[in-house]
């Protein structure tokens, strides 16, 4: 069977960060398609929804599949999800609204996730840790120019491989991984956001902002992150028993994490109190 076509179940909580609608890298449709599948009690946008920083810096790209888009997060808040934006570096001007329940989401600095099963989650863009996990050297400058050169190349061959009736394939994570800088650098990241909940005496993280997704446990914490709809095409969810999962927009299941225990019954999704 198709994982597109196969039902989905209700989830409790999903996790999506990292969209850069409004830039040309962003896969809007597929992003469109998976939110059109999507019955979720909460919602959480966690960062980088709208490429603000791109649509000021450079020619904005938005057509039908935008628009789908934001359709289709219009009717998950009619069918009843609540939506809890955290607004990242690429859409910071939003971030002048947080503590505020707009009609139609809550916008929030960061957030605690409470889960089926008991853990306290810090859910966050990301950001804040870039002053531990960059140097601001020559390198590293010009690997964020290499990036988005190599995001071009990404989307023209992806555009090759759907003629051909081929699935989607990041190169631009295949040519991350074989990057020893880029790999360090993304190990300073899950190690600096696992620092900060050990320091706060929560469970994990769910993060987004370096397009890595990710679904781990460290010293008895979880770190996710929920990817990214520029290159892995990603989000993670939770299920009713508190077990998280990391999911390709195609709903094939990329990761793991079962729950400490199982609950006799299905609680609330919890509140949403604002990290310190």
């Amino acid at each position: 069977m198709n994982p597109a076509a196969a039902p989905v179940p209700l989830r409790r909580a999903v996790f999506i960060s990292d969209v850069h609608l409004g830039s040309r890298h962003c896969h809007a449709a597929e992003l469109a398609d998976f939110l059109a599948r999507l019955r979720c009690k909460r919602l959480y946008l966690v960062g980088d929804i709208v490429d603000l920083w791109w649509m000021a810096q450079r020619r904005a790209s938005w057509g039908a599949a935008q628009n789908r888009v934001v359709e289709a997060l219009h009717a998950l808040r009619r069918a009843g999800t609540e939506i809890v934006y955290i607004p990242g570096n690429h859409d910071r001007p939003v971030r002048r609204f947080c503590g505020l329940a707009l009609p139609a989401m809550r916008v929030r600095r960061r957030a605690i996730h409470v889960t089926a099963d008991g853990r306290r989650l810090l859910v966050t863009h990301g950001d804040e840790f870039d002053a531990i996990t960059h140097f601001g050297s020559l390198q590293e400058k010009f690997g964020d120019w290499l990036y988005y050169r190599i995001l071009g190349g990404n989307q023209l061959l992806n555009f090759v491989r759907r003629r051909l009736g081929l699935r989607y394939w990041s190169l631009s994570e295949f040519l991350k991984r074989q990057s020893g800088a880029a790999e360090r650098f993304i190990d300073r990241f899950v190690q600096a956001g696992l620092d900060d909940v050990r320091r706060r005496g929560l469970d994990g993280i769910v993060c987004g902002h370096i397009h890595r997704a990710a679904l781990v446990q460290r010293d008895g914490l979880v770190y996710a992150n929920d990817g990214d709809w520029v290159e892995s095409l990603s989000a993670l969810v939770e299920e009713a028993d508190g077990s998280l999962r990391l999911l390709a927009h195609t709903g094939e299941v990329l990761a793991e994490v079962l729950p400490r225990w199982r609950p006799m019954r299905s609680p609330g999704v919890g509140t949403l109190p604002q990290a310190a």
